[in-house]
């Protein structure tokens, strides 16, 4: 009986902490599609889903090009993350810095800050694809940077590190978040054919 009543309990405090989460959708680390990542080893996505990376406050970069699982694989670790009993946030790099600057104006930026530095797992979606004003860009930096030995992060992008000037729109800027985020990191090659792309071929020709 307790042991239904303590099961009961963790799955509710799952559930709260994946509706906290708010990812855009839910997916699972079965329904990812391995074979078509030939640079991605599956034993170590395997290991990252245990959520010892957030407990070594690591954090984990994936770049690639569009349609090749990235935020698949993203929410499915944030969603394991949270089954471990991680508090887990997922927002698009312009979400993330939209808020941020809303925050500021209505001076409570101050507060936004804390809570995100609470966050156990902060996962970024889409940084690549929306360059950002200078004072955006420097707000994303000091969240990124305030994570850094302290609580981890995911990345997801389709720019080379050497390309990130483009979006944050100043070198010294962009080479410092790089070397915070590359410290105690891993970096997951997600360059392949786009799913997206093969799954809208197929559907034509059927």
């Amino acid at each position: 009986m307790l042991s239904r009543e303590a099961a009961s309990r963790k799955e509710r405090q799952t559930a709260r902490r994946i509706t906290l989460a708010r990812f855009p959708f839910q997916k699972t680390l079965e329904e990812f599609k391995f074979e078509a990542l030939p640079h991605v080893e599956e034993a170590l996505v395997l290991e990252l889903a245990t959520g010892e990376f957030i407990k070594r406050r690591e954090n984990i970069v994936m770049i690639g090009n569009p349609g090749t699982g990235k935020s698949h694989l993203s929410i499915a670790l944030g969603i394991k993350a949270c089954t471990h009993g991680y508090s887990t946030r997922f927002f698009t790099a312009a979400n993330l810095v939209t808020r941020l600057s809303e925050a500021q104006t209505e001076k409570r930026l101050g507060r936004m800050l804390k809570d995100l530095a609470k966050v156990n797992l902060l996962i970024i979606d889409e940084l690549s694809y929306v360059s950002f004003p200078r004072p955006g860009a420097e707000l994303l930096f000091q969240v990124i940077a305030e994570r850094s030995e302290r609580s981890s992060v995911i990345i997801n992008t389709n720019l080379d590190f050497s390309k990130w000037e483009e979006i944050f729109g100043d070198h010294m800027l962009a080479a410092a978040l790089v070397d915070r985020l590359t410290f105690k990191s891993h970096i997951l090659n997600m360059n392949a054919e786009s799913y997206r792309l093969k799954q809208r071929q197929k559907a034509k020709a059927g």
